[in-house]
């Protein structure tokens, strides 16, 4: 059916009416606008459908490392919530630009998120910052509860929703991380740290402490309050760049500022990215990349958990610092796609993973794992001022892989058990002392146990000696009935004028 008041248009011809069409010319049109709507079909209905995301965020404005304990600021207090409210118009919000599959639009349900930070006060503040953004008071949508004993009772602060923050439960994370000036170091990976000490024995790492030193001298009015002439130098790149940041930001005055030039910033930065880039990552010592490769577990984990449980649980959410960032985009292969991906994010930055599929989803119907693909993308900032933006990982040429590739990929440098990390970082210390001691961790352990029955060596080896004693017991026992013997006790023996060497078997009366 077409309407009177359609206009179609052929190549050499103007707008005429379809009616007034000769009966040759009027096929050949309805063919081509036919043709025209069929070609939009395949669109319609490959429609693509988020399932689940996975968002890794770091921390918003905070204060100097070099005074601490840091704290949050009010304005990384604004990015961090900004960022969640951006998340929550892309995936939640009932009128959501690409909404989760399943997902709660306005009152929470904590069954479907997984949110953690490690134990430190600035990323824990930050991820219940983004909560709220993520999702807001409901007002009075949560209505009154009447108890039993005739109390109204209303849900306080205008209906704010409570989301618990989880502690990362990972042998790599580490308590007040921020206040750490060097994140390596608070690790707690013994070999990560070997490596990045490497660092500053290379030829690479010399060359520049010696070619920046008195670009560093040239600054030190500016931070000689913090830093002397012998610790202001290359080796102290993040520190002094940090100062210097926090107080471009917050200081309205700086001792001689005159001296930090727009160039002079630009090359701190350079210079604390170059730093901390190579103390996170060395394309010939994985073993430095720690936090990137369990971050990579952490990730397969959640993302693996929404695939098995069918959107059960669709967001997984977790904060962390930018050594980790850093460490996973030299693993994933980013930096051949820019070199921006070899700096310091910014606060507030996020990196997303999308799980999609252009497959039919219902309560009913879940797409198989061949269908289902991932998206990564990075926004170098809180996202509400920065684009979200998809990039290929691991030298690939699409932005969206196949979950099977995607899962081969990540499983290539991702350490998520505990004595695989344990042997990685050659910790035998600590947590990794059992682990050190114990093979009953491993898969290839527990593969062996269970094909002796489930039991462990350690419970076989004294139920094996439980069963030798009785044993040994029945055939005595044997042979103290057959003999026509009898045990006698020391006392009666004693009584008797026997010499007292214990319990022996004596003949019978």
């Amino acid at each position: 059916y077409l309407p009177f008041t359609l206009k179609v248009q052929d190549q050499d011809q103007d707008a005429v009416d379809p009616l007034k069409l000769k009966h040759t010319t009027w096929p050949k049109m309805l063919a081509k606008q036919l043709l025209f709507v069929s070609s939009l079909l395949p669109l319609i209905s490959a429609q693509e459908t988020v399932l689940g995301v996975y968002i890794f965020h770091r921390h918003g404005d905070r204060t100097s490392k070099s005074f601490a304990p840091t704290s949050l600021t009010d304005l990384g207090y604004t990015q961090v919530y900004a960022s969640g409210d951006f998340y929550r118009n892309r995936y939640i919000d009932a009128n959501a630009s690409s909404p989760i599959f399943g997902i709660s639009s306005n009152l929470v349900k904590n069954s479907q998120l997984s949110v953690q930070a490690p134990v430190d006060t600035v990323l824990q503040n930050s991820a219940a910052g983004f909560l709220q953004g993520l999702y807001p008071p409901v007002g009075d949508v949560l209505g009154t509860q009447s108890l039993a004993n005739g109390t109204n009772v209303t849900a306080p602060m205008n209906g704010f929703q409570l989301i618990p923050v989880n502690a990362v439960a990972s042998a790599s994370s580490s308590s007040n991380s921020e206040n750490s000036a060097w994140l390596q170091g608070s690790s707690g990976c013994g070999n990560a740290i070997v490596s990045s000490n490497n660092y500053f024995i290379s030829a690479e790492y010399m060359e520049k402490l010696n070619s920046t030193a008195s670009f560093y001298q040239s600054i030190l009015p500016t931070i000689n309050g913090t830093f002397t002439a012998a610790t202001d130098t290359f080796k102290n790149a993040y520190t002094i760049y940090d100062l210097i940041h926090v107080s471009e930001i917050h200081n309205k005055t700086i001792p001689s500022g005159d001296l930090l030039t727009t160039d002079t910033l630009f090359q701190l930065q350079t210079l604390a990215d170059n730093h901390e880039f190579n103390l996170a990552y060395n394309s010939t010592e994985s073993i430095r990349a720690i936090a990137g490769s369990t971050l990579a577990a952490q990730i397969l984990q959640q993302l693996n958990s929404t695939v098995t449980g069918k959107s059960k649980q669709q967001i997984g959410i977790q904060f962390g610092a930018y050594a980790s960032f850093l460490s996973f985009f030299g693993l994933a292969q980013l930096p051949a796609v820019s070199a921006d991906f070899t700096g310091i994010v910014d606060y507030a930055s996020s990196m997303t993973f999308e799980l999609v599929t252009n497959a039919t989803v219902s309560n009913t119907s879940y797409p198989a794992n061949n269908q289902i693909s991932v998206r990564f993308l990075f926004s170098n900032g809180t996202a509400s001022a920065n684009p979200l933006t998809a990039y290929p990982l691991f030298n690939q040429s699409e932005t969206v892989l196949p979950w099977p590739t995607f899962v081969d990929q990540m499983n290539k440098f991702a350490i998520g058990d505990q004595a695989d990390w344990c042997s990685a970082c050659g910790n035998t210390t600590g947590i990794c002392a059992s682990a050190s001691t114990s093979t009953s961790s491993s898969p290839s352990a527990s593969a062996s146990s269970s094909s002796g029955g489930g039991i462990s060596k350690a419970v076989a080896g004294v139920i094996g000696a439980m069963v030798t004693l009785a044993v040994i017991l029945g055939v005595e026992a044997l042979i103290i009935l057959l003999g026509g013997m009898r045990l006698v006790s020391k006392k009666r023996l004693g009584a008797a004028g026997a010499s007292p060497t214990g319990s022996v078997a004596t003949p019978k009366a």
